[in-house]
């Protein structure tokens, strides 16, 4: 083994910015974090100490433009893949919460944008995204799930969402519900809202248990005669404010399968000391994928440099990216647990974990099946008739 193939730190690359910052995520994640993984990930522990405490340090905020945050979302997403490096289930909360400060963000309301944005961006408030379901309807693979029903001074919302992350009695998500008229027919636009965990309709259900990721505060949202008010709308119509935002929701994805897949090659090195001599006889050996997530690193920098692109073009490439990471990191899980044989096989492994936490990256909404169909889709609609 030479110095070039040793373990770095998650992108080779210069960083863009705020060193600083990335030196306080690197010290939470390999702090705190690291000694509360095993019950994050089996035990269901939410750990709320330390999303405060990375928020505190600007983790989760780097990608809002001022006063907010720094508005770089190559450090967002860097700051993303060194806590994804150590626990998935923690980078996948950074990445809820990063989203949630995008739509409030850019909502235009002041209701949003000011002290409840600056609370947000602190930690103070927690919230996350309901927007698998509407993500899913966009592309044609179900149906809206919540109903808004225009009322006096607003809408009353209805409906149940199965899967929604970084929840809690007191937090919020942001939500996109189809708007219908009181017989229940679509009058043809949606309207995206946030909405209150703690307020009046609705109620937080237990889910089943998962295979991995038990700590992420994921609950069913039932809800029921919800009003929602001038102050909590996000964008009505929705669909501009989703067109305007899609590359970015999609992109920051990206921290957690590079930090995920870092993981996964650190631990192939750990190994390597005692088992190198037959694990050179496996494919995708450590060297090899590192400079695969390298050059995809290289390519979402890139791509973070001009998040609202709003052409079909550079969307595909986003969505080409997010695929591209989710199957490294299948990779890069599966190849770890080769190289650490008997010991990766433990329930109480690293690797073990990295194999589950990278099926979620799989699977998580826009799921690879997801976003091939989504680029066929664009890719045909940029051909020429």
């Amino acid at each position: 083994m030479n110095a070039a193939d040793l373990p770095r730190e998650v992108t080779s690359l210069p960083p863009l910015s705020g060193d600083a910052l990335l030196a306080a995520v690197r010290a939470v994640a390999q702090g705190p974090l690291q000694q509360q993984v095993e019950a994050i990930d089996r035990q269901g522990h939410y750990p709320a100490a330390v999303l405060r405490q990375l928020a505190a340090v600007g983790a989760m905020s780097a990608h809002l433009d001022a006063h907010a945050g720094p508005g770089s979302y190559a450090l967002a997403i860097q700051a993303m893949a060194e806590v994804s490096r150590v626990c998935g289930a923690t980078g996948f909360m950074m990445w809820c919460q990063a989203v949630c400060g995008l739509y409030m963000q850019q909502s235009g309301n002041p209701a949003l944008m000011g002290e409840a944005l600056m609370e947000h961006a602190s930690g103070v408030g927690l919230g996350g995204t309901a927007l698998s379901n509407p993500m899913k309807s966009y592309a044609q693979i179900e149906g809206l799930l919540l109903k808004a029903t225009p009322v006096e001074g607003g809408y009353r919302i209805n409906g149940t969402l199965p899967w929604v992350s970084n929840l809690g009695p007191d937090h919020y998500c942001g939500a996109i519900a189809a708007v219908v008229d009181e017989a229940q027919q679509p009058l043809d636009k949606e309207v995206m809202f946030l909405l209150r965990c703690n307020a009046p309709g609705v109620e937080l259900r237990e889910c089943p248990s998962f295979s991995a990721m038990e700590g992420t505060g994921t609950y069913a949202l039932r809800v029921k005669d919800l009003f929602i008010g001038a102050d909590d709308l996000i964008a009505d119509p929705a669909k501009p404010t989703i067109a305007r935002i899609r590359a970015a929701f999609v992109m920051l994805q990206c921290g957690m399968a590079v930090g995920i897949t870092q993981g996964a090659i650190d631990s192939m090195w750990a190994v390597e000391p005692q088992l190198g001599h037959v694990n050179q006889f496996l494919e995708d050996r450590p060297a090899e994928l590192q400079a695969e997530l390298d050059a995809l690193t290289a390519r979402v920098m890139k791509m973070a440099e001009t998040p609202f692109d709003s052409s079909t073009e550079f969307f595909i490439d986003v969505l080409d990216a997010r695929a591209h990471g989710a199957e490294l990191c299948l990779r890069a899980a599966q190849s770890a647990l080769m190289h650490q044989g008997a010991r990766g096989y433990l329930m109480s492994s690293d690797v073990q974990r990295r194999v589950r936490e990278s099926h979620f990256v799989a699977i998580v909404t826009p799921a690879i099946k997801h976003l091939r169909k989504e680029m066929a889709r664009l890719s045909a609609e940029e051909l020429p008739a």
